[in-house]
Formats: C-alpha cells, sequence, structure tokens
C-alpha cells in the first residue's frame, strides 16, 4: 500500500495504473515493460482487481 492505494509489492506501480493500461488496450506483455513489472506482476494486478470486484467494494 502507498498512500492507501495497493501498489504492485517490490515495485511500487499502483494498481490502478497497471488495470488502467490493460484497460486502454495495451497487452499484459506492452504493460509489463511500460511499468517494469514482470508478467506475474500483472498478474497479481489483475488477481487483485477480481478480489476487490468479488467483494463488492466497487462503486460504479
Amino acid at each position: 500500500m502507498r498512500f492507501g492505494r495497493p501498489v504492485i509489492q517490490g515495485a511500487c506501480v499502483p494498481v490502478e495504473l497497471v488495470i488502467g493500461n490493460l484497460a486502454g488496450g495495451l497487452t499484459m506483455e506492452e504493460v509489463a515493460q511500460e511499468c517494469d513489472l514482470t508478467l506475474d506482476d500483472v498478474r497479481a494486478a489483475l488477481g487483485h482487481a477480481a478480489l476487490v470486484v468479488a467483494s463488492g467494494e466497487v462503486h460504479a
């Protein structure tokens, strides 16, 4: 967590940045390269997003 927001452990890249880039059309490989992450880091961000959605914490 950084400033109350979830980040990729060891990278301080906000999960919302990773998810936003994916939603914007970048591939997982492009996001990993752009953010200096591994594909497992990108998958972890997706996993976190899935947990948030499943928990009902999303307010659209």
